[in-house]
């Protein structure tokens, strides 16, 4: 027993290498468990972003027609546009589309939900689309925008939606000065189209 304190004593330096060691592997541990904690968290289906989903799933309110088009800037203000127009709604794709576009959340214009737009926004984009004249070098940002998109267009027809995408993306380019990789971008997570 005696020699246990010299031998403890003789070796500070390896046990205070030890204890750093082992302060190490705790601190990785906790570190691992902490991330896969915030990991699994922020990857957990937000309760409100679910109920919105199963209610637009459900309740579409456009379409695709050419009459539909037509009828909207005779809906009220307050009335919106709700739902796919072509393929059922996919949970992980809506999440990560309303992800995609909180980036953008500074330009009110842009819409913060492709399967939920308000009639005014839309009444007001589809003015911008017929009013908004491209300069030469910003029709080509549009035409490279476009040719870059998921749908090679504003949508997968010529639909509501791609003539109010449309004149937002001239908005955004003209106003905003946005790129042709940023109007990708919008456009990639603005797809009302449904499925994946």
């Amino acid at each position: 027993m005696k020699q246990l304190p010299t031998i403890i004593g003789g070796n500070k330096s390896v046990l205070a290498l030890v204890f750093v060691l082992l302060l190490t592997i705790g601190l990785i541990v906790a570190n691992a468990y902490i991330s896969t904690k915030a990991r699994t968290t922020s990857s957990a289906d937000d309760p409100a972003l679910q109920k919105k989903f199963a209610y637009l799933s459900t309740h579409g309110s456009s379409s695709c027609s050419g009459n539909f088009l037509q009828s909207i800037p005779a809906m009220t203000d307050n009335q919106r546009l709700q739902g796919s127009c072509c393929s059922p709604m996919v949970f992980s794709k809506y999440k990560e589309q309303i992800t995609g576009l909180k980036k953008y959340a500074d330009v009110a214009l842009i819409p913060s939900d492709p399967y939920d737009i308000p009639a005014s926004l839309a009444k007001k984009l589809l003015e911008y689309d017929k009013t908004i004249t491209p300069t030469v070098d910003e029709q080509k940002v549009l035409d490279k925008a476009v040719a870059d998109s998921p749908e090679k267009g504003y949508c997968c027809c010529k639909c509501w939606r791609w003539y109010v995408y449309e004149g937002l993306s001239k908005y955004l380019v003209k106003e905003k000065h946005f790129t042709a990789q940023q109007i990708t971008d919008v456009l990639a997570n603005s797809d009302g189209c449904g499925g994946t």
